[in-house]
């Protein structure tokens, strides 16, 4: 496929769409008040979070409860590998990742790689101590490597599973008490890259049973504590006065369940909530309808997640290679996503996320005229009708829909679009009764490589499950080269013939890159979005 682009033509169903996400996403203002039953340890006025004088005076209000809410249970407990997600910063991993995706020291303080790359050894942080008042230690690390090794552990955030977060581990040995060491049957360069953040999470032995499950609230090392968790309603944290680094500026915050946006819009414009966190935290529209008070603000920034539509490769016509570089130059990503998402994410036919370090910049083709010609080819003079999976109660998604449905037809394409919950979406996908389907994905960790074996390894969980049909000696080939290359250079010039052949031949029609985006009261400060939520431990209220 030719990288010269044709410029792009403009078309009047984007004035369409603007009336449909105008209609979907603004139509808030009769949205019923998040339930909010809970006692407040301090008084409340209209929805108003009132202080006292003598409060305001005595610096009281930096020990008052912060609310904030998200979309689903951030912390969804026993049943979930990790109890809660990495963004409330009560466990910790043994590295973590920085602003750019790099891997940081976090419960290990330094390693060393062998020159063949099949021994680590990890020099782990002392002084530690879980919430429970265990040891942080050798003994705890080699705990929790047990736990991931027992079986593949389910999550709503990544599975724990040691095959893809270790692929080839032959050992974990205690070297002393601070010290461990991984040695594996194949070299693990790029190891890091997989440990960051739910690839090495530390919890304390003592909260498991025989077979690694929870059996209460989560105990990990990190700033914050779970001191009560009602699934479906919040999780309240509470400082972490012992905590061995610099302590969390809050001194407890409850995170609230809210599944419907407007509801949480609601909730922020009477200050029943200060803030949104997570993951789909509020749509643009909304976001952008709160920005224009002058007591809130946005904070945006990268994302790990990547929105793109699966082909099921399976069956004609999107089992020719043809057919879906027609759908991908026929999309005008850019004029999409400012339409619909206002500007607040980054067009891309990459299939790697433009967080990871590996990330290579490709240029994003847009040719109608091109798009025509290859559907031709396919099609001849007919005419196919395909079906297109969205999940329910998406407006964006349902708008997104209806445009690319409608730009379909310019090349003999008719779309009935089919909207149901994700696992019956993922069922379908998975026994090939689609030809297109609205994904989403975030990066599991840093390491390039395991997007691509999941998508475009022949025997990838997700070239199966979403029945994308790639079976190309050649990409396999490459695919096992990169995980034998020691030299990160060599490894990094593999990982950018993935990405050119990820374009070329679509194995799943990539998008946009997402941005972090959330909203939250001035009343706050240190709000501030990161590659993967926020930095909690920083949020507080306005002196």
């Amino acid at each position: 496929m030719k990288k010269a682009v044709k410029k792009s033509k403009k078309y009047t169903l984007l004035a369409a769409a603007l009336l449909i996400i105008g209609a979907i996403l603004t139509g808030c203002s009769g949205s019923q008040k998040a339930d909010s039953q809970e006692k407040r340890p301090r008084a409340e006025s209209g929805g108003q979070i009132q202080l006292s004088e003598e409060e305001a005076e005595s610096g009281e209000a930096e020990d008052q409860e912060i609310v904030l809410a998200g979309y689903r249970n951030i912390a969804p407990g026993e049943e979930d590998a990790y109890y809660c997600s990495v963004i409330l910063y009560v466990w910790e991993p043994l590295i973590a990742m920085d602003e750019k995706g790099e891997p940081a020291p976090k419960l290990a303080e330094s390693w060393e790689m062998s020159e063949d790359a099949k021994t680590w050894t990890f020099h782990l942080r002392k002084g530690v101590s879980f919430h429970d008042g265990r040891s942080f230690n050798a003994d705890a690390v080699l705990y929790n490597f047990d736990r991931m090794r027992s079986e593949v552990k389910p999550s709503g955030f990544y599975s724990l599973n040691i095959d893809s977060f270790y692929p080839n581990l032959a050992q974990v040995n205690k070297i002393d008490d601070y010290t461990v060491e991984l040695t594996f049957t194949e070299a693990a360069p790029t190891l890091l890259y997989t440990m960051t953040n739910f690839g090495s999470a530390m919890f304390s032995p003592g909260c498991f049973d025989e077979n690694y499950n929870f059996t209460g609230i989560a105990q990990g090392t990190g700033p914050f504590k779970i001191a009560e968790n009602v699934l479906d309603q919040y999780v309240l944290l509470e400082r972490n006065e012992e905590y061995w680094g610099e302590k969390a500026a809050a001194k407890t915050i409850r995170v609230k369940t809210i599944p419907d946006v407007n509801t949480r819009f609601s909730a922020l414009k009477s200050e029943e909530i200060m803030g949104v966190i997570d993951l789909k935290a509020i749509t643009p529209a909304l976001a952008n309808q709160l920005a224009e008070d002058d007591n809130f603000a946005i904070t945006s920034t990268n994302s790990t997640m990547i929105d793109f539509l699966c082909l099921n490769g399976t069956k004609w016509p999107f089992s020719d290679v043809r057919m879906r570089q027609a759908l991908s130059l026929l999309i005008d990503r850019a004029a999409i996503i400012d339409t619909i998402y206002l500007g607040y994410a980054s067009p891309t036919s990459n299939i790697l996320n433009y967080s990871t370090p590996f990330y290579k910049e490709i240029p994003v083709d847009h040719d109608t005229e091109k798009a025509r010609e290859l559907a031709k080819e396919v099609l001849g003079e007919k005419t196919v009708t395909v079906k297109y999976l969205i999940q329910q109660d998406s407006g964006e998604q349902k708008a997104e829909a209806e445009l690319i449905g409608a730009l379909l037809t310019e090349i003999g394409v008719d779309v009935t679009i089919e909207s149901y919950d994700w696992a019956t979406i993922r069922e379908r996908m998975k026994t090939g009764d689609y030809d297109l389907a609205r994904g989403q994905q975030g990066l599991p960790n840093m390491e390039a490589i395991t997007i691509f074996k999941r998508f475009m390894y022949s025997t990838g969980d997700q070239n199966v499950n979403y029945s994308l049909g790639v079976k190309d000696p050649q990409i396999d080939a490459l695919i096992d080269q990169a995980d034998k290359e020691i030299d990160l250079a060599k490894r990094q010039e593999i990982y950018d013939q993935l990405q050119e052949i990820s374009v070329e031949r679509q194995p799943v029609l990539p998008l946009y890159n997402e941005k972090t985006l959330m909203v939250y009261n001035k009343k706050l400060t240190g709000y501030e979005a990161q590659i993967y939520g926020l930095d909690l431990t920083k949020v507080q209220w306005t002196q």
